[in-house]
């Protein structure tokens, strides 16, 4: 009886167990039993590594605070990852407990989910994933429960989440619509009910909108429980005050995070009284007190950490209060902190850069302006604008080596031999000071780096070893150490001869042990003998072979060194005297047009007068000073007018000084004729005519006002003869050094609006009704390419051909094209080819190219006619609009009404007919009378204007 018993009772509990295992019958012992295995099992350990990877995201996290800090401590990444890989191995772990908890123990029933500890499962999926950055997936998982539990009492949470997800889905408007609604719904003001706020906020800095953002920020700020949030939320509305204009509230906000102290973290105290610092008034402010706070912020131990933004902002009140030398010193302290914070690094070099700027130390400058740049993120307006600034001092610093160089070439030249040797031995005198500190340094950190080594246990000492043979023992010994370690891959010890420092100490302790040795069997030994042979030598001997030595050692230390480098050649002082004056000449003017800074400029243009400059320059020279003391002095820029008209009384310099509000007559040999001449002949097509003659005028009209107007004149022919990469060089060229004159402008427009258009156009073989014939040549007037001319011009005569048109097209400067234009199809142009390839009374041997009108512009543009020929062109290609500066392509014709049509394809019958007869025609038969199936012939920019 009682075994049968047993057996009712293990069969029942059995079948128990089997029901309240079921995910598909809604029972209070199935819902129970499943919600309590998914909370203290499954759920249990997910959240423990949710909560691990929370904290490591907080760590990780890295504020940025030159901008609006975000709510969420949280940073988005942008590296990609491949499917089924994670960011972080503690968020992986929770996502697959919860997604085990979903498939074992979900139970949708109905539409809906009775297990009660689904909700906490689909929660943490989706946080898992949300912090994993697959911000879609989370979504789905937040929108679960809203659906099938919407009764959970995680609900309110929940929805913070779907919309916090929605903002990083830039769905913020989304956002704010359902957080409005969820504050109605939220009856306790508690954590939830602060969260809810802190998003709310969120949603509206992303929207721009920040004084909605700040009434939620305070309330998320009153009811959170978080003094971590707290000193974040006030730092947050200490910068949307200040984005603004409230700098009393903005002070306030940040006094706040300041007056936490420890309860605050430490990087939002040293920011805050860093923002406080920006708002402080250094004309009437207490400069005193402000010295006396970052003094004792400075000394602080706990503020280390924070020393780079500490000695920035000191820096930069050093700056404001006119102490250029103690910014510059604040600056570089700033600099030497280790910062991960590269846009402080930035901002310390930018700075640094900008003083030396006012300084008028443009070399200098552009040094920091380059280190600015490094740690810039390319591609923002500040980066930008501090390239082009950079930009504009590349020919400074060019002109100022040039000068600096020349000007030191000339003057060792000039100075007599003993001058010289004078000069150099004070130089030798100083080099080795400098080398012996270098030596000395090297000594202390190869010892350092040895005292290291030995405390770490790889180097024994080999003090108390009392014989060679011991101390030979020990050197094999840590020489097998070492290699042991290498070979094993340990860190911790190096080879000594992998060490450039510790074998140039050795070098140097082998030397003060034994002496200068030869490198030979027995060395000890000879050395003995060695110094028996010395011993037997006087010492003016001695002297001298050391003398010696030291002269083969090191030849710097010798002034014939550097005076054998001198130059002895007058020709060639000339020419870099001619150098030095016209690099001082560019930067007087540089100075003067582009930097205003108009003392430099007179100092240029004085020091180029007094080095007796060659005569083009001295008028213009002369002339710019004139117009530099008509601003500083006004008495000497009389005294420079004067001295032009009565030295040059016949320049236009001195007729415009004469009558400044005439027009002066204009010569045959002025700048302004001399440019029109050359601009007509640049429409004519004479490109390389005009380029050379360009050039010459360039220099010839050095300083006049006319040289902007030719300098882009040469960047268009550099453009038409060496295609976009020359063009773009050549308008950059006139933009950067002419930027505040009309052609320095346009050069800029047409660098950031055509360019870019011209750049974009593409080789394609989309039909076309325009076709052209070309064939190569080097040169117009040599013998083959007249006689194709004159065999084309006979081939258009004998066929009556008056459609078709020839002209002699430039290229590039060595090669260039007869062109044949006016075939409406490529099967004529074939046609036409193969006449003059085939028949005999044409016979022309030179390789026909046929290209349509469109490509044949783009390959006179982008001088990319091998890529043509290659014949790997896309079907179709999107071209710009065309704006009249180029050929323009074929328009598009409305389709024609049926009895147009009729007569069209009767037309293309009878074209068809023609082209046959124009290959089947003998010299002497008369082509067809109707040459309709010949377009009109188009005018490329490009065209030289010599009709073949």
């Amino acid at each position: 009886m009682k075994t049968n018993t047993i057996k009712y009772i293990i069969f029942s509990g059995f079948l128990l167990l089997m029901i309240a295992c079921s995910t598909k019958r809604n029972t209070w012992l199935s819902r129970n039993s499943h919600a309590l295995s998914t909370k203290d099992n499954i759920l249990y350990n997910g959240g423990i590594a949710l909560d691990k990877g929370v904290v490591e995201v907080k760590a990780q996290n890295k504020d940025n605070f030159w901008e609006i800090l975000p709510v969420e401590r949280m940073q988005i990444s942008d590296q990609s990852l491949m499917p089924g890989q994670a960011k972080n191995a503690n968020f992986e772990r929770a996502e697959g407990k919860a997604t085990k908890a979903i498939q074992k123990h979900s139970m949708n029933i109905g539409g809906s989910e009775k297990n009660p500890q689904m909700d906490e499962a689909y929660l943490m999926l989706g946080q898992a994933r949300y912090y994993d950055q697959r911000f879609v997936p989370a979504l789905d998982a937040f929108n679960y429960v809203l659906n099938k539990s919407p009764n959970s009492n995680k609900i309110y949470i929940v929805k913070i989440w779907r919309e916090k997800t929605n903002m990083r889905l830039d769905n913020d408007a989304l956002a704010v619509n359902n957080l409005r609604k969820l504050l109605k719904e939220i009856k306790f003001k508690d954590q939830i009910f602060a969260d809810a706020n802190a998003t709310l906020a969120q949603a509206f800095i992303n929207l721009e909108e920040k004084d909605s953002a700040i009434a939620k920020l305070k309330i998320a700020k009153e009811f959170t429980k978080s003094n971590e949030e707290v000193s974040r939320y006030n730092y947050i509305l200490g910068q949307l005050y200040e984005k603004m204009g409230y700098k009393d509230s903005a002070y306030a906000s940040y006094q706040s995070v300041i007056d936490m102290h420890r309860k605050a973290a430490k990087s939002y105290v040293i920011h805050a009284h860093a923002r406080q610092a920006a708002q402080f008034d250094y004309v009437k402010g207490d400069t005193t007190a402000f010295l006396k706070k970052y003094k004792d912020l400075v000394e602080d131990r706990e503020d280390r950490p924070h020393l780079d933004v500490l000695h920035h902002q000191l820096a930069i009140f050093r700056e404001k209060t006119n102490n250029l030398n103690g910014a510059k010193k604040e600056y570089n302290l700033s600099l030497k902190k280790k910062t991960a914070d590269s846009y402080l690094i930035a901002s310390n070099y930018r700075n640094l850069a900008d003083i030396y700027f006012i300084e008028s130390k443009f070399v200098k400058a552009g040094n920091y302006y380059d280190s600015t740049l490094v740690n810039l993120k390319p591609r923002t307006r500040e980066f930008n604008l501090i390239k082009k600034k950079r930009e504009n001092l590349d020919d400074v610093i060019k002109y100022e080596a040039i000068a600096q160089t020349n000007d030191s070439i000339i003057s060792l030249y000039s100075m007599s031999t003993s001058d010289r040797t004078a000069y150099f031995e004070k130089y030798i005198v100083r080099l080795k000071k400098e080398d012996e500190a270098k030596k000395k340094l090297a000594e202390k950190e190869a010892k350092i780096k040895e005292n290291k080594e030995r405390n770490s246990g790889n180097i024994e000492s080999k003090e108390g070893f009392s014989s060679d043979l011991e101390a030979k023992k020990s050197k094999v010994s840590q020489m097998e150490m070492s290699a042991s370690a290498v070979n094993s891959g340990g860190s911790g010890s190096v080879f000594y001869f992998y060490n450039s420092t510790t074998v140039s100490y050795g070098k140097i302790q082998f030397a003060k042990t034994w002496g200068k040795r030869k490198l030979q069997d027995n060395w000890r030994v000879a050395s003995l003998s060695d110094k028996g042979i010395d011993d037997g030598k006087d010492s003016t001997t001695k002297e001298k072979e050391d003398s010696k030595d030291a002269t083969t050692l090191d030849e710097r230390y010798t002034p014939e060194f550097y005076t054998k480098q001198i130059p002895d050649s007058q020709t060639l002082i000339d020419s870099l005297s001619k150098e030095r004056n016209f690099a001082n000449y560019q930067l007087g003017v540089i100075y003067k047009e582009k930097f205003k800074e108009y003392k430099l400029g007179v100092e240029r243009f004085e020091k180029l007068l007094g080095d007796n400059p060659e005569e083009r320059l001295v008028l213009p020279a002369l002339y710019n000073l004139y117009k530099l003391y008509e601003i500083l002095n006004k008495e000497k820029a009389e005294a420079i007018k004067s001295s032009i008209v009565l030295q040059y009384p016949n320049s236009r310099y001195a007729q415009i000084l004469l009558n400044p509000a005439s027009e002066v007559e204009e010569s045959s040999d002025s700048p302004n004729s001399v440019y029109q001449n050359l601009y007509k002949q640049y429409q004519n097509g004479e490109y390389k005519t005009v380029l050379t003659a360009t050039e010459d005028a360039i220099n010839r009209f050095t300083g006049d006002e006319i040289v902007p107007k030719l300098e882009l004149l040469k960047a268009n022919i550099s453009g038409k003869l060496g295609g976009l990469s020359e063009y773009r060089n050549a308008l950059n060229y006139v933009a950067l050094n002419y930027p505040n004159v009309e052609e320095g402008k346009k050069a800029e427009k047409l660098i950031a609006v055509d360019l870019p258009k011209l750049e974009a156009l593409q080789l394609s073989k989309a039909p076309s009704k325009n076709w052209k014939i070309l064939y190569s040549t080097k040169d117009f007037d040599d013998v083959p390419t007249k006689k194709l001319r004159e065999t084309i011009q006979k081939f258009i005569k004998d066929r009556n051909l008056t459609k078709l048109t020839v002209s002699l097209d430039i290229y590039t400067m060595t090669d260039n094209f007869v062109v044949i234009h006016g075939m409406s199809s490529q099967d004529l142009a074939n046609g036409v080819a193969s006449v003059l390839k085939e028949f005999k009374e044409y016979k022309v041997p030179q390789t026909a190219i046929l290209i349509t009108t469109e490509n044949y512009t783009i390959v006179q543009v982008k001088k990319n006619l091998e890529e043509y020929l290659t014949g790997d062109l896309p079907e179709t290609a999107a071209q710009p609009n065309w704006d009249g500066t180029l050929e323009k392509a074929p328009q598009p014709q409305q389709e024609a009404p049926p009895q147009q049509q009729q007569q069209q394809q009767q037309q293309s019958a009878k074209n068809q007919e023609q082209q046959r007869d124009l290959q089947q025609n003998t010299k002497g038969n008369n082509p067809p009378s109707d040459g309709d199936q010949f377009g009109p012939p188009p005018a490329p920019q490009e065209k030289s204007g010599k009709k073949g």
